[in-house]
């Protein structure tokens, strides 16, 4: 190759004179001095031409040479072909592009998997690679036909600069992939445009350094995109904010993925993981069938102890599951975050394991230079000095088969703030620790603990379980040996946060109080994590298939899908009748409210701290509301098998929807004036806003979603016995139109809640246009298909509902002396009459 290059630079220097010499071997005719020059022939150079003796060299996953200013990659002949994970996560980034819970450190922005192969003309490509389509047996003739039909695109092609030196691999450029922006590399779309991230400025962007270890490379850059305007809040108008450039350190983790892939387990509804998932041609000899997968770390037992394991003792697993805490925590929080790690201990314990998961203090540069929150090779709980009050527990997994491979939990700062409101509003009756504004530093730990278990258990593969609170009766969260021995949920995956029901007299202590890991958690570690020896993939199936049918009948083992129409599965609800439990709670709101003012006295402060608690009690008696009128309408839903007696789906009885609807005109419809506390309302809020009838009237919009109606007019067709939708709507009546009867005088938020009925049943007879939002505002939650009321009962029943109300008005306004209960009920007299008769 040298020659070539010789010969060129001799042409050029006499002027281009005909060549006269050549070998002996060459039958090319002579190449006169009107004949272009011969470029040089491309392809691989000697390896000392581009590794000169100036590189710096990294050996690992890729041997890493840094040439001047160029970066190569030494791609080995024994990671063609390989499945290679690609994890994108932001390492520093500016704080006026972040977007609600993304755009901090240890965000992860992307992910992939990639395999680099060997192509024509001395090339090496990098493919993107999908799993989402499958055929699992490569003998069959499926196999061939699913590869053919599912080429996968080829992402980016790399000239071959030289073989290695012992040549088992090629030397390639990655300087201008890494340098420019790529999705395989940075930002997902996706997280471009939640982030506002524009255009690349390749001036103001650079390799920062490139690190290699045994399974992964870590490449570390800084980017700097234009910066979008954010979408304006009112449509139609044009995007504002700031524009500009934003700077983002980003570091990107390429893993080696095993080589086998471990043995997947597949999921069960009835003990629900997070899952990836596949098509697959094979299954299913006359279609095709996904395939769920769950999503779990790979525990084995050491082979020297699998006898010991069989025996039923415990063991180490080969790999144990580390979570390092980001060295920038708080120190005062460490040991509550490791101790919600290690809380899991016992539930792996129950899956043959001891020591299986424990959290560490990450190590400090001079106890190890090598260790680096952006390394994929390590878990970690990630502190972000943020204003989100939240904490997630995301995981990256191998795509085959399900294995967890690493995970950054995130955890915000101000979650703290999150923790003291809810503690505050559902446990202060019971412990006085949380009668104030700041709570002390034991308490908010043991409240971080808990936080940090939940979000642990996500990243174990676990989602929320919503419907575990659901296997507690009520009575026993009033009971203090049961409840501090066996805890007020079986779930920490419940978002039943703490015991609400408790009242003060009960004297319940702290460990009845929190959550904690409980019976389904136990059972679930097992059921996904417990090897199942000398079983292949069908045997395995059938074990945990009795373990599940087994344990079903138990409602404390059970998992309940959150779908909108199963009572049982809410969030923030607690017990197995939401009625009888939230009367407790409202009944411990009532306590509290009026003690506020003195709790939240804080020396030299404005009254934010009152505002913002007073509107989480708010919050909290709604979310009662809503608890409540998920009954009306209300589906059970199990998931079982053919094998189980029983059916999938049950309408909720009658008897407790009746319920429901009592609870709801009781406790909402009946003016709530205890939350109209002048001494604090005075405090916190000019007297220009109504509170009570704004509550009332997003709640009213929910009972008379279409969707509730059409549940209950399906329900009656499959059941005779079930709540019909007329005496539901009857019985709503009822309620809100009491006075009518007693001719007792209505005051102003009764009058405001007659009102917003009227209006919303107009607009379910005669709906307005969709353009421009809902014509009323409130809360509508619906599930399901849309409804169109015009083509089933419910317009015909609004209709006559309001026309039954049209007559009792009628029949009442002359015994009514007061002027401005008189004055409402003309009023709607006359609303009626042209809902009813649009002239």
């Amino acid at each position: 190759m040298v020659v070539a290059g010789t010969l060129v630079t001799s042409v050029s220097a006499q002027n281009r004179r005909p060549v006269t010499t050549p070998s002996a071997t060459d039958t090319t005719k002579p190449r006169t001095a009107l004949t272009p020059p011969v470029p040089p022939k491309p392809g691989p150079k000697p390896y000392k031409e581009i590794i000169t003796d100036k590189a710096l060299s990294r050996q690992g996953l890729f041997t890493v040479h840094k040439v001047e200013d160029k970066w190569y990659f030494e791609v080995g002949d024994s990671l063609l072909g390989r499945d290679v994970l690609v994890v994108n996560r932001i390492s520093k980034a500016p704080a006026d592009t972040r977007s609600g819970f993304f755009g901090y450190a240890g965000d992860e922005i992307n992910e992939n998997v990639i395999r680099f192969e060997k192509g024509p003309n001395n090339k090496i490509f990098l493919r993107n690679i999908s799993f989402s389509v499958y055929a699992k047996d490569s003998t069959k003739p499926m196999y061939k036909s699913v590869q053919n039909s599912n080429i996968q695109p080829i992402s980016a092609a790399f000239d071959v600069k030289a073989f290695s030196k012992d040549s088992t691999g090629s030397v390639i450029d990655f300087t201008d992939y890494i340098s420019g922006d790529n999705d395989i590399f940075f930002f997902a779309p996706f997280f471009k445009t939640a982030l506002r991230v524009g255009g690349l400025q390749p001036d103001k962007s650079y390799i920062v350094d490139i690190k290699s270890y045994p399974i992964n490379t870590e490449i570390k850059t800084v980017k700097t995109y234009s910066k979008m305007a954010a979408p304006s809040p009112i449509p139609g108008l044009m995007p504002s904010g700031p524009t500009g450039n934003a700077t983002f350190e980003l570091n990107t983790s390429i893993v080696l993925l095993p080589k086998v892939p471990m043995r997947p387990r597949y999921y069960d509804d009835r003990v629900a993981y997070f899952t990836t998932e596949y098509t697959d041609f094979d299954a299913d000899p006359q279609g095709v069938k996904d395939i769920s997968m769950i999503t779990r770390w790979k525990l084995e037992p050491k082979p020297a102890d699998l006898e010991k394991f069989k025996r039923g003792e415990l063991v180490e697993p080969q790999k144990p599951i580390i979570y390092y805490i980001d060295p920038a925590t708080p120190a005062k929080w460490v040991p509550y975050l490791i101790q919600g790690v290690n809380d899991w201990q016992k539930a792996f314990e129950k899956a043959g394991f001891k020591n299986a998961i424990m959290a560490k203090v990450a190590p400090t540069k001079a106890e190890d230079s090598t260790w680096s929150l952006e390394d994929a090779r390590f878990s970690a709980m990630v502190y972000k000095p943020s204003d989100i009050p939240n904490a997630s527990g995301p995981h990256v997994h191998d795509p085959r088969s399900g294995e967890i491979l690493e995970s950054h939990i995130n955890w915000y700062h101000n979650v703290m703030r999150l923790l003291r409101d809810w503690y505050l509003i559902q446990a202060s009756p019971s412990d006085p620790r949380a009668r104030k504004a700041e709570f002390d530093d034991e308490l908010m730990g043991q409240l971080i603990r808990f936080v940090s278990s939940h979000e642990v258990g996500h990243t174990l593969g676990l989602p929320h379980n919503m419907g575990s609170s659901a296997g507690t009766p009520v009575e026993k969260l009033r009971d203090k040996a049961w409840v501090e021995a066996n805890g007020h949920t079986a779930s920490i995956m419940d978002y039943a946060r703490f015991n609400y029901v408790a009242q003060p007299e009960d004297k319940i202590g702290p460990a009845g109080l929190y959550p904690r890991i409980g019976e389904y958690d136990l059972f679930s570690i097992e059921w996904g994590y417990r090897p199942i020896l000398d079983k292949d993939e069908e045997g395995e199936k059938a074990v945990l298939n009795e373990w599940a049918k087994n344990n079903y009948n138990n409602p404390r083992l059970r998992f309940i899908h959150q779908n909108g129409i199963d009572p049982r599965a809410q969030t923030e609800s607690l017990g197995d009748n939401n009625m009888k439990a939230n009367e407790y709670g409202i009944k411990n709101l009532k306590w509290i409210l009026p003690k506020l003012p003195s709790w939240l006295n804080e020396k030299g402060e404005n009254y934010e701290n009152l505002n913002e608690v007073y509107n989480e009690l708010i919050g909290q008696f709604s979310r009662y509301l809503g608890h409540a009128a998920t009954y009306v309408g209300g589906v059970y839903t199990d998931a079982k098998t053919t094998e189980q007696a029983g059916d999938v789906y049950t309408v909720v009885p009658k008897a407790l929807q009746k319920e429901a609807m009592a609870f709801i005109q009781k406790n909402y419809f009946e003016t709530p004036t205890w939350l109209l506390d002048k001494n604090i309302l005075d405090k916190i809020s000019a007297p220009t806003s109504d509170r009570v009838s704004t509550l009332q009237d997003g709640w009213l919009g929910t009972l008379l979603s279409t969707s509730r109606m059409q549940r209950l007019i399906s329900s009656a067709n499959r059941d005779a016995s079930a709540y019909r939708l007329d005496e539901f709507m009857e019985d709503l009546k009822k309620g809100i139109w009491g006075e009518l009867a007693t001719r007792k005088p209505i005051d102003n938020f009764r009058r405001n809640l007659q009102k917003s009925y009227v209006e919303r049943l107009g607009a379910i007879i005669a709906p307005a246009p969709a353009a421009g939002g809902g014509s009323f505002g409130g809360i509508i939650i619906s599930f399901g298909p849309v409804t169109d009321p015009k083509k089933s009962d419910i317009v015909s029943v609004a209709k006559g509902i309001l026309r039954s109300l049209k007559a009792e008005i009628a029949a009442a306004v002359p015994a009514y002396t007061d002027k401005m209960s008189r004055y409402h009920l003309q009023d709607l007299n006359d609303r009626i009459g042209k809902i009813l008769d649009p002239k």
